[in-house]
């Protein structure tokens, strides 16, 4: 009989919420005001609060970070600094103009040149199990007279 069930119970009245006397909930804020003698009066305070540091302000490198991986630090990479050439790893859908646009977003120098190559995977062998490393690719920068980057500063 669950088609009668609702005529068992009486409904409750509703109850209406009363509010009491007094300041009202949501007050207006005082408007700061500066005397002619350079002080602030009417400001809102905080309780506790520390005053706030000015933050340096980052560079927007966008989608540098995605497009270069990482310096490669090898032998080879500093006989290279010789000639002003520095080596990246770089994502393999990456292009010379987006190496490019890269560098000059993180390091703050456009490069003269850009070479970009592709490294396939070695065969490797552990035990009986044998595989191919990743595929990846390299980016030789060759940046302009004077200029330099200072990649092992985090080694």
């Amino acid at each position: 009989m669950g088609l009668f069930d609702k005529f068992k119970f009486k409904k409750k009245p509703e109850r209406k919420l009363e509010r009491k006397p007094g300041p009202p909930q949501h007050s207006a804020p005082k408007q700061p005001v500066v005397t002619p003698d350079g002080k602030l009066v009417n400001a809102p305070k905080k309780e506790g609060a520390k005053p706030k540091k000015a933050k340096a302000k980052k560079l927007d490198t966008g989608d540098a970070y995605r497009v270069l991986l990482r310096p490669l630090i090898t032998e080879k990479g500093s006989m290279l600094g010789v000639n002003n050439q520095y080596a990246f790893e770089v994502a393999p859908s990456s292009n010379k103009v987006e190496v490019r646009k890269a560098i000059r977003k993180v390091y703050g120098i456009d490069p003269i040149k850009v070479n970009v190559l592709n490294v396939s995977g070695k065969q490797v062998r552990y035990g009986r199990a044998e595989g191919v490393t990743k595929h990846w690719k390299k980016a030789i920068v060759t940046l302009p007279e004077g200029q330099k980057i200072d990649i092992q500063e985090g080694l």
